[in-house]
């Protein structure tokens, strides 16, 4: 079957974000006001081949922990769909 999966990279929330600090800090200087705080990531999309869903799921996991994420100072969530 194929899949996709939606992949979210963050940083943990521990830790500081200084390219969200510096997005947030600027926000007011082109007309946007009120935001309290930013916190950038990254999306990642893969088409993918597997058996089922929990096979699709473990590969993607798989994946995320060992090439996508810095698991020391990320974490990730990700949805799968069948296509």
């Amino acid at each position: 079957m194929k899949f996709k999966a939606e992949i979210n990279v963050m940083p943990h929330k521990e830790l500081l974000d200084p390219q969200g600090k510096t997005v947030a800090r600027n926000m007011d200087h082109v007309g946007i006001t009120g935001v309290q705080d930013v916190r950038i990531g990254k999306r990642i999309e893969i088409a993918l081949e597997a058996a089922d869903e929990n096979a699709a799921r473990a590969l993607v996991d798989q994946a995320c922990q060992k090439f996508l994420a810095n698991m020391i100072m990320e974490n990730y969530s990700f949805e799968i769909k069948a296509v």
